[in-house]
């Protein structure tokens, strides 16, 4: 890309040409090519950027003091703590919604939305358990009209509860239903355009310009309408979802899904509408982080201000929905987005709001103490597309008894920190770290755990203890512990933990020579202070930051320490240490392990994770490092499901069946199934999986391998057993694991 500078005291920018804004609040220009403008009496240039795939522009100083400004990409307030970016207020029905105001929670029905009464009810309960407002799938006439009577019914009850229609494909049902909700939520996707068949289609830029035409004709009533009747509006773009057109031109990818919005938000714009929000909703957490980011540097070029609403969609259910939701919703929260927000899950909808609200407490909190670190540069890190930071694994050296290159996985490690009490029954420890018995030895399997902390080692006569470590080190399991332990009660060959303290004290110099040393750091060091990694050849790094520190963020602290050590060209893996206090509620654990350290590997900063919970069970506590790590798209140890929350769509109990599918297919490490209760989002959103299984028509099932259909309308009762059968037709199945 072409840059050029300005000086740092510009005020604005001008150009005969063309029109040329410069929004001086946001730091932004955007022009359509590479020019020479007049700035006052000189002539700079500024970048290029093409219309069909814009690059966004911040400028900033080349250097610190320097008076010449060079692009630089922009998505948040603050890349050194959390700023809420400012927004616009957006009212829904009584509900404010926008930075000024607290991050608002919703959910959406499960019910047919023609059953009144039911509707009503459970509208009710999600208000009762505090959520902000509703949204309810409103899919024809008939689901229109019953939406009258759906408000009326809460208003004569005393709920005014903001509602929210969710509108697919059927304009004439959001011209009607306009009349009496609150807001509404349009697919850019599939409200004007048909729907997706995945076809390449070449288009003229006349062509383009007609379909686009063709759009605004068909929305602009809907525009007008929700103008007269003061009512609002998201304009939701879902990956799943995107249509042909969107596809053939800027491709399956967040530049796409946020063309699709805008499409849209353009014709607000030209109508002197503004009361909408966005949304850019994916399966896949990274997909979603990156749209996100996407869709705010775009709105910072044009000087836009909407607020966002955020969701992971097709989370699924339990603990993987939960992280699945904190990983893409908490990343996000971290760096002051989102005024919004929906925790997606394959459960009843009243369920979401207690994690939705966990997850907005973080993200007000955090924006409340705007944690952060001092200010640093960063130039390494990838907003926009994943780029992971591998770091050397160990290598076996000369004279080694053991071998360490097991310690660490390519794909990221789960590190577990183990008590003695555990050593006391050596076969039940080695369960825990689902490591496989033979005869009563332990060996590793796809999910063992890598490496263990042990913060006291044993005494030097427990032999039996002693004898336990010595089989885990030999089986190339990491083992961690602490400085002054072994140099008191030496156990051969583990790893020694220090800190920046006892490395420039020279403490760790006492230690037989050759000792793996694991160092840990806090991240808002000072760099003179860091520099002794320079010297030092740790095995890896423990970023290890208190979880009660009020004011410093780990997640900018980690940023920060990445940048040092690719500055410095230091490539050893880090490891997310977040030790917990206890009486941490577990929704509380995967949320704050999600939203820290899944914000750094989406980013593909860092190389695995250790999570400390005393009062946690053990099996609860690696079941969610490795979850985490699928999550981010890491490490996979277990099959992926991408299960969509249900709906008034929904063609039968996503619940009962999700259950059942899982109970037969839970082995299948590598493979990806979808669950989807109706065709809305299922051929698009299954594009990240390898077999679907979609709700066709009430009590027939579509099998789908990724995004074509292959088998149709097959009774639900053989709809299962057709699925496994599809998986052993593709060669993926493997038989379940006989119990020992």
């Amino acid at each position: 890309m072409a840059t050029g500078a300005v000086p740092a005291s510009f005020m604005g920018l001008k150009s005969r040409e063309r029109g040329l804004g410069f929004v001086q609040s946001m730091d932004f220009v955007r022009v359509s090519d590479l020019q020479r403008v007049k700035f006052r009496r000189t002539k700079v240039l500024v970048i290029s950027n093409q219309s069909s795939g814009s690059e966004i522009a911040e400028l900033q100083p080349t250097s610190e003091g320097s008076p010449l400004l060079v692009p630089r990409q922009k998505y948040c307030e603050s890349i050194h703590k959390t700023v809420r970016r400012k927004t616009r207020t957006v009212m829904v029905g009584n509900v404010a919604m926008g930075s000024e105001h607290p991050i608002r929670v919703q959910t959406m029905t499960t019910t047919d939305t023609k059953d009144v009464n039911a509707t009503v009810e459970q509208v009710m309960r999600i208000a009762d358990m505090g959520a902000d407002l509703v949204r309810i799938t409103v899919q024809g006439k008939r689901e229109a009209d019953a939406c009258y009577e759906i408000k009326n019914s809460l208003v004569q009850k005393n709920y005014n509860i903001p509602l929210v229609a969710d509108i697919h494909f059927a304009p004439s049902v959001a011209m009607r239903v306009a009349e009496c909700f609150d807001k509404i939520r349009v697919n850019p996707g599939n409200f004007a355009d048909r729907r997706a068949q995945f076809e390449t289609l070449e288009y003229t830029e006349d062509d383009y310009q007609k379909e686009l035409e063709h759009i605004e004709q068909v929305f602009s009533p809907l525009v007008e309408k929700c103008k007269k009747y003061g009512g609002a509006m998201r304009i939701g773009t879902n990956h799943g979802s995107l249509s042909d057109r969107i596809m053939s031109y800027y491709g399956d990818s967040p530049r796409g899904m946020v063309e699709s919005a805008f499409e849209f938000a353009r014709i607000c714009r030209k109508l002197d509408y503004h009361n909408f929000v966005f949304s850019m909703k994916a399966s896949n957490p990274v997909v979603m982080v990156q749209a996100y980011r996407l869709l705010v540097a775009e709105m910072n070029v044009q000087g836009w201000d909407y607020p966002l609403h955020l969701g992971v969609t097709e989370a699924g259910e339990g603990e993987d929905g939960r992280m699945k939701s904190a990983i893409g919703i908490g990343t996000l929260l971290q760096d002051g987005l989102g005024d919004t927000i929906r925790v997606s899950l394959t459960e009843p909808p009243e369920e979401e709001i207690d994690p939705c609200k966990r997850l907005a407490n973080l993200g007000m909190r955090a924006a409340e103490l705007q944690r952060g670190v001092a200010p640093f540069e960063e130039k390494h890190r990838h907003y926009f597309d994943f780029q992971r930071r591998t770091g050397q694994l160990p290598i076996q050296k000369e004279g080694e008894e053991v071998d360490y290159r097991g310690v660490l996985h390519r794909d990221g490690s789960v590190l577990m920190s183990v008590s003695l009490d555990q050593l006391k029954t050596p076969e039940l420890l080695y369960r825990s770290l689902a490591a496989k018995l033979v005869v009563g030895m332990p060996f590793k399997d796809l999910a063992t755990v890598d490496s263990i902390l042990l913060r006291e080692l044993p005494p030097a006569d427990d032999n039996d203890a002693r004898l336990a470590l010595k089989r885990l080190i030999d089986i190339s399991m990491g083992v961690i512990t602490p400085l002054s332990e072994q140099l008191t009660k030496r156990l051969p060959n583990a790893m020694a933990l220090v800190n920046l303290k006892e490395l420039s004290t020279g403490a760790y110099k006492l230690l037989p020579e050759g000792t793996r040393l694991v160092v840990s750091v806090r991240g808002d060091e000072r760099y003179e202070d860091l520099e002794i990694l320079k010297n030092v050849d740790a095995t890896m790094l423990l970023h290890d930051l208190p979880y009660t520190e009020d004011k410093i963020s780990r997640v900018h602290a980690a940023r920060r320490l990445f940048e040092y050590l690719s500055e410095n060209a230091l490539n050893c893996p880090v490891i997310h240490h977040i030790p917990f206090p206890n009486g941490t509620h577990r929704d509380d654990l995967v949320i704050g392990a999600g939203s820290n350290a899944g914000a750094l590997l989406v980013d593909g900063l860092g190389d695995g994770i250790l999570l400390e919970a005393p009062d946690q069970d053990f099996d609860f506590l690696r079941n969610t490092s490795f979850n985490l790590l699928q999550g981010c798209r890491m490490r996979n140890t277990k099959t992926e499901y991408i299960s969509c929350p249900s709906c008034g769509r929904t063609l039968f109990d996503l619940q009962e069946i999700s259950a059942e599918i899982r109970e037969k297919t839970s082995h299948l490490p590598g493979v990806s199934i979808a669950i989807m209760g109706c065709i809305v989002n299922g051929p698009g959103e299954m594009a990240d999986a390898d077999f679907g299984y979609v709700g066709g028509a009430p009590g027939k099932i579509d099998l789908y391998v990724g995004k074509t259909v292959v088998k149709r309308a097959i009774e639900m009762e053989r709809a299962t057993d057709a699925l496994i059968q599809l998986i052993k037709d593709h060669g993926r199945w493997v038989d379940p694991p006989a119990e020992e």
